[in-house]
Protein backbone atom coordinates (compact mmCIF):
# COMPACT_ATOMS: atom_id res chain seq x y z
CA UNK A 1 0.00 0.00 0.00
CA UNK A 2 1.08 3.61 -0.68
CA UNK A 3 2.70 5.29 1.95
CA UNK A 4 2.90 8.67 0.29
CA UNK A 5 1.47 11.68 1.76
CA UNK A 6 -2.36 12.66 0.97
CA UNK A 7 -3.17 14.82 -1.57
CA UNK A 8 -6.57 16.24 -2.00
CA UNK A 9 -7.77 15.68 -5.14
CA UNK A 10 -11.26 17.32 -4.37
CA UNK A 11 -10.74 21.09 -5.41
CA UNK A 12 -13.44 21.99 -7.79
CA UNK A 13 -14.87 18.61 -8.82
CA UNK A 14 -17.92 16.27 -8.38
CA UNK A 15 -16.80 13.43 -6.12
CA UNK A 16 -16.59 9.58 -7.38
CA UNK A 17 -19.25 6.91 -6.27
CA UNK A 18 -17.78 3.13 -6.14
CA UNK A 19 -19.64 -0.06 -5.49
CA UNK A 20 -17.92 -2.78 -3.60
CA UNK A 21 -20.07 -5.79 -4.13
CA UNK A 22 -20.06 -9.62 -2.78
CA UNK A 23 -21.48 -12.48 -1.61
CA UNK A 24 -21.92 -12.01 2.05
CA UNK A 25 -18.70 -13.54 4.25
CA UNK A 26 -16.66 -12.35 1.29
CA UNK A 27 -14.88 -9.77 3.69
CA UNK A 28 -16.09 -6.79 1.65
CA UNK A 29 -17.15 -4.57 4.63
CA UNK A 30 -13.40 -5.58 6.20
CA UNK A 31 -11.72 -4.39 2.26
CA UNK A 32 -13.49 -1.22 2.44
CA UNK A 33 -12.75 -0.26 6.11
CA UNK A 34 -8.95 -0.68 5.49
CA UNK A 35 -9.01 0.98 2.09
CA UNK A 36 -10.52 4.46 3.47
CA UNK A 37 -7.73 4.41 5.76
CA UNK A 38 -4.74 4.48 3.60
CA UNK A 39 -6.38 6.33 0.56
CA UNK A 40 -7.24 10.37 1.47
CA UNK A 41 -10.42 11.73 0.01
CA UNK A 42 -12.55 8.72 0.35
CA UNK A 43 -15.50 7.90 2.41
CA UNK A 44 -17.57 4.61 3.11
CA UNK A 45 -21.02 5.50 3.41
CA UNK A 46 -22.80 4.26 6.21
CA UNK A 47 -25.72 2.58 5.99
CA UNK A 48 -28.98 2.72 8.13
CA UNK A 49 -29.81 -0.56 8.99
CA UNK A 50 -33.54 -2.12 11.43
CA UNK A 51 -31.46 -4.62 12.61
CA UNK A 52 -30.21 -4.53 15.84
CA UNK A 53 -26.31 -3.81 17.03
CA UNK A 54 -24.00 -6.28 17.45
CA UNK A 55 -21.84 -6.39 20.39
CA UNK A 56 -19.38 -3.75 19.57
CA UNK A 57 -21.39 -1.87 17.27
CA UNK A 58 -22.21 1.78 17.82
CA UNK A 59 -24.89 3.90 16.18
CA UNK A 60 -23.34 6.24 13.86
CA UNK A 61 -20.18 4.91 13.56
CA UNK A 62 -21.14 1.17 12.09
CA UNK A 63 -24.55 2.23 11.06
CA UNK A 64 -27.51 4.33 11.72
CA UNK A 65 -29.42 1.66 13.61
CA UNK A 66 -32.92 2.90 13.14
CA UNK A 67 -36.62 0.86 14.31
CA UNK A 68 -38.16 -0.94 11.32
CA UNK A 69 -41.28 1.86 11.58
CA UNK A 70 -38.75 4.29 10.97
CA UNK A 71 -36.97 2.33 8.15
CA UNK A 72 -40.13 1.90 6.52
CA UNK A 73 -41.15 5.63 6.98
CA UNK A 74 -37.79 6.17 4.95
CA UNK A 75 -38.65 4.24 2.13
CA UNK A 76 -41.79 5.67 1.99
CA UNK A 77 -40.49 9.41 1.57
CA UNK A 78 -38.18 8.17 -1.37
CA UNK A 79 -34.74 8.81 1.33
CA UNK A 80 -32.92 6.00 -0.13
CA UNK A 81 -30.61 5.51 -2.79
CA UNK A 82 -30.71 2.39 -2.84
CA UNK A 83 -32.59 -0.58 0.24
CA UNK A 84 -32.93 -3.73 0.86
CA UNK A 85 -34.28 -6.53 3.00
CA UNK A 86 -31.13 -9.26 3.43
CA UNK A 87 -32.02 -12.29 5.75
CA UNK A 88 -35.12 -10.33 7.51
CA UNK A 89 -33.52 -7.17 8.42
CA UNK A 90 -33.55 -4.04 6.22
CA UNK A 91 -30.11 -1.99 4.85
CA UNK A 92 -30.60 1.19 3.04
CA UNK A 93 -27.92 4.08 1.74
CA UNK A 94 -29.11 7.70 2.16
CA UNK A 95 -29.35 10.14 -1.38
CA UNK A 96 -29.26 13.09 1.15
CA UNK A 97 -26.12 12.24 2.48
CA UNK A 98 -24.35 10.49 -0.50
CA UNK A 99 -25.01 13.16 -2.52
CA UNK A 100 -23.67 15.78 -0.34
CA UNK A 101 -20.54 14.24 -0.05
CA UNK A 102 -20.53 13.83 -3.63
CA UNK A 103 -21.23 17.46 -4.72
CA UNK A 104 -18.66 18.05 -1.91
CA UNK A 105 -15.89 16.89 -3.73
CA UNK A 106 -15.65 13.34 -1.75
CA UNK A 107 -15.14 10.38 -3.28
CA UNK A 108 -17.76 7.53 -2.04
CA UNK A 109 -17.57 3.90 -1.34
CA UNK A 110 -20.86 1.73 -1.16
CA UNK A 111 -20.53 -1.63 -0.05
CA UNK A 112 -24.13 -2.86 -0.84
CA UNK A 113 -25.12 -6.26 -2.33
CA UNK A 114 -26.18 -6.87 -6.36
CA UNK A 115 -29.58 -6.14 -5.53
CA UNK A 116 -28.67 -2.50 -4.25
CA UNK A 117 -25.78 -1.85 -7.07
CA UNK A 118 -29.06 -2.63 -9.73
CA UNK A 119 -30.88 0.16 -7.69
CA UNK A 120 -28.25 2.76 -8.03
CA UNK A 121 -27.50 2.20 -11.30
CA UNK A 122 -31.64 2.13 -12.42
CA UNK A 123 -30.86 5.47 -11.09
CA UNK A 124 -28.49 6.83 -14.04
CA UNK A 125 -25.83 7.59 -11.32
CA UNK A 126 -22.39 7.47 -12.77
CA UNK A 127 -20.86 4.54 -10.85
CA UNK A 128 -17.36 2.40 -11.07
CA UNK A 129 -18.15 -1.06 -9.57
CA UNK A 130 -16.35 -3.44 -8.12
CA UNK A 131 -16.99 -7.37 -7.31
CA UNK A 132 -14.98 -9.07 -4.57
CA UNK A 133 -14.88 -12.65 -5.09
CA UNK A 134 -13.88 -15.19 -2.70
CA UNK A 135 -11.00 -17.66 -3.98
CA UNK A 136 -13.74 -20.33 -4.20
CA UNK A 137 -17.24 -21.54 -2.57
CA UNK A 138 -15.04 -23.68 0.21
CA UNK A 139 -13.38 -21.00 1.41
CA UNK A 140 -16.46 -18.75 1.21
CA UNK A 141 -18.33 -22.05 3.52
CA UNK A 142 -15.20 -22.11 5.38
CA UNK A 143 -15.34 -18.36 6.36
CA UNK A 144 -19.03 -18.73 6.88
CA UNK A 145 -18.89 -21.11 9.78
CA UNK A 146 -15.98 -19.76 11.20
CA UNK A 147 -17.41 -16.50 11.93
CA UNK A 148 -19.64 -18.40 15.10
CA UNK A 149 -22.69 -15.97 14.92
CA UNK A 150 -24.91 -17.87 12.15
CA UNK A 151 -27.01 -20.38 12.58
CA UNK A 152 -26.47 -23.93 10.22
CA UNK A 153 -29.86 -22.55 8.40
CA UNK A 154 -28.70 -19.29 8.13
CA UNK A 155 -25.25 -20.68 6.61
CA UNK A 156 -27.29 -22.91 4.57
CA UNK A 157 -29.11 -19.30 2.83
CA UNK A 158 -26.37 -17.42 2.66
CA UNK A 159 -24.57 -19.74 0.44
CA UNK A 160 -27.44 -20.57 -1.61
CA UNK A 161 -27.58 -16.26 -1.87
CA UNK A 162 -24.26 -16.36 -2.99
CA UNK A 163 -24.38 -19.27 -5.91
CA UNK A 164 -26.72 -16.53 -7.44
CA UNK A 165 -24.71 -13.55 -6.75
CA UNK A 166 -21.26 -14.45 -8.08
CA UNK A 167 -23.40 -14.93 -11.44
CA UNK A 168 -23.78 -10.45 -11.61
CA UNK A 169 -20.26 -10.02 -12.12
CA UNK A 170 -20.26 -9.20 -15.33
CA UNK A 171 -22.09 -6.10 -14.50
CA UNK A 172 -18.99 -4.34 -12.75
CA UNK A 173 -16.05 -2.83 -14.29
CA UNK A 174 -13.76 -4.43 -12.12
CA UNK A 175 -13.07 -7.74 -9.50
CA UNK A 176 -10.99 -8.45 -7.18
CA UNK A 177 -10.42 -11.78 -5.43
CA UNK A 178 -10.04 -11.74 -1.79
CA UNK A 179 -7.52 -14.20 -1.27
CA UNK A 180 -5.57 -12.54 1.17
CA UNK A 181 -6.03 -8.97 3.07
CA UNK A 182 -3.23 -6.98 2.36
CA UNK A 183 -2.83 -7.75 -1.57
CA UNK A 184 -6.90 -7.42 -1.62
CA UNK A 185 -6.73 -3.80 -0.22
CA UNK A 186 -3.91 -3.04 -2.69
CA UNK A 187 -5.76 -3.80 -5.89
CA UNK A 188 -9.07 -2.34 -4.75
CA UNK A 189 -6.41 1.60 -3.82
CA UNK A 190 -4.95 0.75 -7.21
CA UNK A 191 -8.63 0.80 -8.93
CA UNK A 192 -9.80 4.54 -7.28
CA UNK A 193 -6.03 5.34 -8.15
CA UNK A 194 -6.66 4.87 -11.84
CA UNK A 195 -10.15 6.09 -11.91
CA UNK A 196 -9.19 9.54 -10.02
CA UNK A 197 -6.12 9.52 -12.99
CA UNK A 198 -8.73 9.67 -16.43
CA UNK A 199 -8.26 12.22 -18.39
CA UNK A 200 -12.10 13.56 -18.04
CA UNK A 201 -11.39 14.42 -14.63
CA UNK A 202 -7.64 15.19 -14.39
CA UNK A 203 -8.50 17.47 -17.62
CA UNK A 204 -8.55 21.15 -15.51
CA UNK A 205 -5.21 20.04 -13.86
CA UNK A 206 -4.00 19.12 -17.20
CA UNK A 207 -5.13 22.56 -18.63
CA UNK A 208 -3.50 24.41 -16.13
CA UNK A 209 0.31 22.50 -17.22
CA UNK A 210 -0.82 22.77 -20.63
CA UNK A 211 -1.01 27.11 -20.41
CA UNK A 212 2.50 26.90 -18.70
CA UNK A 213 3.89 25.37 -21.97
CA UNK A 214 2.01 28.15 -24.00
CA UNK A 215 3.12 30.82 -21.77
CA UNK A 216 6.51 29.61 -22.30
CA UNK A 217 6.33 29.64 -25.95
CA UNK A 218 5.05 32.85 -26.33
CA UNK A 219 7.92 34.15 -24.12
CA UNK A 220 10.27 32.90 -26.45
CA UNK A 221 8.50 33.94 -29.32
CA UNK A 222 8.91 37.83 -27.63
CA UNK A 223 11.22 40.07 -30.00
CA UNK A 224 14.60 41.33 -28.06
Amino acid sequence: MSNRAPVDVSQGRRGLLFIVSAPSGTGKTTLVERLVRVVPNLKMSRSYTSRPARSGEQHGVDYNFISRDRFDAMVREGAFLEWADVFGHCYGTSAADTEALLADGQDVVLVIDVQGARQVRSRGMETIGVFVLPPSAAILEQRLRGRSKDSEEQVRRRLEVARREVDEFSQYEYMVINDELDPAVERLEAIVRAERARVKLMRPEAENVIRTFRHAENTERKPV
